[in-house]
């Protein structure tokens, strides 16, 4: 195939749905090439998975990057495009007060590492990035910065979870303990907030009474590797597309919603 989607690919540990993407574009699954994979993670083992298949990886130690600055902050400098207020106003991850520190340090600290992860990926130009178990959450510094045109997101994630239900870094566990019957997976773009951007695809899985986190974590990652390429594919074929729709109800309230819609293949 030709004009294959360029895919970028952040991990921070093993990349189990890094390989189902790399497998798929092998296969012609995804008419997609991974161009790159980074980590915030150095001892991240899908680093070495993916340079063994000759793709491009590099590191930004966030972890390093976050404690150097907390003991010696007057070391770092800034992007010249850097913009407290705008990052502060715009993100929806954390409380926005002026004065807490914990805002200030985490917008700061994130902006001087995502600067250095948009060096990284400049090298290795790419029209989609997908987050394949990347631990950090990205802010509207690197986010408006890859989004460049508006309606058509660039980021991907996929969420173990049946979003919006379960959003965080535990999602499987989450809709066990809370004795859900059902649990899932969804795929989305990535917004300013957690888990939170429109949502492209989910899959769904019955949970009964003798399943454990390990058993519904299976099933949840078998449908993962199957729904990441597919939505990846859509993106590739162009049929994603990102819009506001306004509903009426019967009290005559008007609310809107963000939806992500799929045409129908050419």
């Amino acid at each position: 195939m030709s004009n294959k989607t360029r895919i970028g690919v952040l991990i921070s540990g093993s990349g189990t749905n890094m390989d189902a993407i790399i497998k798929a574009c092998e296969e012609g699954k995804i008419n997609g090439q991974v161009v790159f994979v980074g980590s915030d993670n150095p001892e991240a083992k899908g680093l070495e998975k993916a340079s063994k298949k000759g793709i491009h990886t590099f590191v930004v130690n966030y972890s390093e990057i976050i404690r150097n600055f907390k003991q010696a902050p007057e070391d770092f400098f800034f992007p010249d495009d850097f913009d407290f207020e705008d990052i502060k106003i715009k993100q929806s991850l954390l409380n926005r007060d002026i004065n807490s520190k914990k805002v200030s340090t985490f917008i700061k600290t994130r902006a001087i590492a995502e600067a250095v992860l948009l060096e990284q990926v400049k090298a290795h130009p790419f029209d989609l990035l997908v987050l394949s178990g990347y631990m950090r959450n990205l802010t509207p510094y690197f986010i408006d910065r890859v989004n460049t045109t508006p309606g058509c997101p660039r980021i991907m994630n996929i969420h173990p979870a049946l979003l919006p239900a379960f959003p965080g870094v535990d999602g499987y566990a989450d809709t066990l303990r809370y004795g859900c019957k059902v649990g899932g997976c969804t795929v989305h773009f990535i917004d300013y907030g957690e888990d939170s951007g429109p949502i492209i695809g989910q899959r769904a899985f019955p949970i009964t009474e003798r399943d454990t986190i390990d058993s519904i974590r299976q099933k949840g990652l078998a449908l993962e590797y199957e729904l990441y390429p597919e939505c990846i594919q859509l993106f590739a074929e162009g049929r994603l597309a990102v819009v506001k729709m306004t509903y009426t109800d019967h009290k005559n309230k008007v609310s809107q919603r963000t939806v992500v819609k799929i045409a129908q293949k050419k």
